[in-house]
């Protein structure tokens, strides 16, 4: 195990930790919000573990996924957006919760905890099939198409994993209006795959031949 890494990836997980404790429980003006607890524990325990299986089984992709930097202009604005999108959930839940506005009741975070643990389990199974992941849009050297498993199924597993996660997030939190904020995440989305897609088709041989193969994005019969 190399301690640089060890310390990066530390490093980026106790910093998520406390931006998102900071954007929580800072407008919520208290520590006494339960759902928040409850997804700070189904979003890092999970994350710690993988962590350290990642750097016990697979360093180099634990290291690509530190260091990705994205390089298009289109997947910047992408991530820009994103990081507002997250902000304003969580502050708008946090919000929602100190104030008593439209929060959903209890059940709702239990049922969005399933989800979002579904949902972690399907995201570990994509990076298990797919060893070219990478958080950044490019064509590595030596990368071929999968077209096997989940890939089989729709073209784009990740991102279906992370719809899943990003939409049972305000569930858990137990707010309406988060949830109505996080819903931007769909367009978003299809921007991403959109460019995504036209990079692959240039860049990856045998892409085109997928596509008409797995007709479906993310959302098998839909989309």
């Amino acid at each position: 195990m190399s301690m640089k890494l060890f310390f990066q990836a530390m490093a980026k997980f106790l910093g998520g930790l406390l931006a998102v404790g900071l954007l929580l429980f800072l407008p919520a003006w208290t520590f006494a919000y339960p759902q928040a607890w409850l997804f700070i524990g189904v979003l890092f325990v999970p994350m710690f573990c993988a962590g350290i299986v990642m750097m016990a089984v697979r360093p180099g992709l634990l290291e690509k996924r530190l260091n990705a930097r994205e390089e298009q202009n289109e997947q910047k604005t992408v991530i820009a957006l994103s990081g507002i999108m997250f902000a304003a959930a969580f502050v708008s839940a946090a919000l929602s919760f100190r104030f008593g506005w439209l929060m959903f009741p209890v059940w709702v975070s239990y049922a969005g905890t399933a989800v979002f643990l579904a949902a972690y389990v399907l995201y570990a199974e994509v990076l298990r099939e797919n060893e070219y992941l990478a958080r950044t849009v490019r064509v590595e050297e030596g990368q071929k198409v999968i077209d096997t498993g989940l890939y089989g199924v729709v073209r784009h597993p990740m991102y279906m994993s992370t719809l899943l996660l990003f939409l049972s997030i305000p569930l858990i939190l137990g707010s309406v209006i988060s949830l109505a904020v996080m819903l931007i995440y769909i367009p978003i989305i299809v921007l991403r795959i959109r460019n995504e897609e036209k990079v692959l088709e240039e860049g990856l041989d045998g892409y085109r031949e997928y596509e008409r193969r797995v007709r479906f994005r993310i959302i098998p019969f839909i989309w």
